[in-house]
């Protein structure tokens, strides 16, 4: 394709409708075209990246391969298209002020007045199609954050109405709203998405694609008048109902002529409709799955679904390779004690301990793990996860009572986990901590190595701490074994326990590398340990 052509996709009514969702589904329609796709995620707020939001506030935080803290929606766009992201496909406003004002700090403007047009727009424009161009890609799909009508949103528009000018036919905006049910009338009204089309109008923005986000299904009449209200054609104005899973709405869309009616009117021959095979054979096993597998997911966000969005994703995902459909329990690790550990994880077929940061419910994790270590269930840690099996065996298998990390105890005589060397200077916290993709050597016949097939592999990182090496031969002596070093600083990246059916930890975070298509290979492993775990107990009883 000799140019590269960029789709919008904005959002009215209220926020969390699924913009990221329909993006990823555009991306993954047009990618089974044969198209070479990205998707980029532009962010209203000010914070420079997610990486110092709390999980409360943003859900959560996801790793590009070259160690970006972005927001979560970028786990979706890798997991449907099966690509990697950069620091270049997530872009805060508080990122486009920093460079405009480093700009103008170096001259760049030659003293001119810094305002927010041209200047802040400009820089917009500029991470828009700097993507496409660098990368040669054929579609650069960019998702706008925030609602219509929203103050902190309004560059961004703005930025896409001189796109639109810029651009010609190479541009192409996707509006996606809210069409509610009122019970009470039996009746589903359009007047909010009109609405929003009309604020959207009076930014000088003309949607070319409406989606109507709904709970109930759309007749002919209710489709047709948003399209004559909203000024759009009528085969351009698509409804996503409420499916059972979110892998099912690119096929959905497909079933419209969402990615037929976008090429036609981009002047792109259409061909013929895409077979989607490998992504139709996935929901076809999803859909045939009878038997179910329970997993506990051990953390301290327990109320938040998005705060482990990728772990859920990766475990729900391999189960369905295996034929099981996934039964996650979220298990408040603040909340586990000694009396009651039995009652809440005796049922599960496998325990993951989930990542983060601090004090906070980090005695419940050592509980789960003493349980899970002493009945033998596979066990999954990760990052922090990983870091507590080490610190509840330095406890109760090498008796060190006083083990610890030093970010919860700097004064523990044992620091088993011990603050990277790198870090001990460091006082800014964004963008600080061991970031991104490294490479780790995995040793040859460990659980790891089999789950990967090969000795060499390369996962994301987001950390400040580490295994203390002066401990390493006390552990494997006990039989907790590092089969996982860094290969260029000798940090331990796996621990595992051989003696046990699946029990493992890793320092990075392998949810942030499982696709639909190309599940983790340790999700995998866990999750196969997990379902012949569930048949032995089967079997005893």
């Amino acid at each position: 394709m000799a140019d590269t052509k960029y789709i919008f996709v904005t959002g009215g009514v209220v926020s969390s409708l699924g913009k990221g969702i329909i993006a990823s589904s555009i991306g993954k329609l047009l990618q089974a075209r044969g198209y070479k796709v990205t998707i980029q995620k532009f962010d209203p707020y000010i914070n420079v990246d997610p990486g110092t939001l709390n999980p409360y506030e943003h859900g959560e935080c996801f790793v590009t391969v070259d160690g970006h803290e972005a927001d979560l929606d970028l786990g979706h766009y890798e997991r449907f298209l099966n690509i990697q992201t950069t620091r270049e496909n997530n872009v805060t406003t508080g990122r486009i002020y920093q460079n405009v004002i480093m700009k103008e700090r170096r001259g760049d403007y030659l003293g001119k007045t810094v305002q927010v047009i041209p200047h802040i727009t400009d820089e917009i424009k500029r991470n828009v199609k700097q993507l496409g161009v660098k990368n040669r890609f054929d579609f650069v799909i960019t998702e706008i954050g925030g609602t219509v009508g929203d103050i902190e949103s309004l560059p961004f528009l703005e930025s896409v109405r001189q796109l639109r000018g810029e651009l010609g036919r190479n541009c192409y905006c996707i509006h996606l709203t809210y069409v509610p049910y009122i019970a009470a009338a039996g009746e589903l009204k359009t007047k909010p998405t009109q609405h929003s089309v009309k604020e959207l109008q009076s930014l000088g923005i003309q949607p070319d694609m409406l989606v109507l986000r709904t709970e109930h299904k759309l007749n002919k009449d209710i489709l047709r008048k948003v399209a004559l209200f909203c000024n759009v054609e009528q085969d351009a104005v698509m409804q996503s109902v409420d499916a059972s899973s979110i892998y099912e709405v690119p096929i959905l869309m497909r079933e419209q002529g969402m990615d037929e009616v976008l090429l036609r009117k981009m002047n792109i021959p259409v061909g013929n409709k895409p077979a989607m095979q490998s992504w139709m054979n996935f929901l076809e096993k999803r859909k045939k799955a009878t038997k179910h597998v329970r997993i506990k997911l051990v953390g301290k966000y327990a109320e938040l679904p998005d705060a482990y969005k990728s772990i859920r994703e990766s475990l729900a995902q391999s189960a369905v390779y295996f034929d099981h459909k996934l039964v996650l329990d979220v298990c408040h690790s603040e909340k586990i004690t000694e009396e009651n550990v039995t009652e809440l994880l005796h049922d599960a077929d496998g325990i993951v301990i989930a990542p983060g940061f601090g004090q906070r419910g980090i005695e419940g994790k050592f509980t789960a793990l003493k349980y899970a270590r002493e009945n033998d269930v596979p066990t999954f840690g990760i990052c922090l996860g990983m870091q507590c099996m080490v610190i509840e065996f330095a406890r109760n298998v090498l008796g060190l009572a006083d083990a610890n990390s030093a970010e919860m105890d700097p004064q523990s005589e044992h620091k088993v986990i011990d603050l990277m060397e790198e870090q001990k200077h460091i006082t800014n916290m964004g963008a600080t901590m061991r970031l991104g993709a490294y490479s780790c050597k995995l040793k040859k016949g460990s659980l790891a190595y089999k789950a990967y097939g090969k000795g060499l592999v390369q996962e994301r990182h987001r950390h400040r701490y580490e295994f203390n090496n002066a401990y390493k031969k006390e552990f494997e002596s006990a039989g907790m074994m590092c089969t996982g070093i860094n290969p260029d600083s000798d940090l331990v990246e796996v621990v595992e326990m051989p003696s046990k059916r699946w029990y493992l930890g890793t320092q990075f975070h392998p949810e942030y590398n499982s696709t639909v298509v190309s599940p983790n290979p340790l999700f995998m492993s866990f999750i196969e340990a997990a379902t012949q775990t569930k048949e032995i107990k089967k079997n005893n009883k």
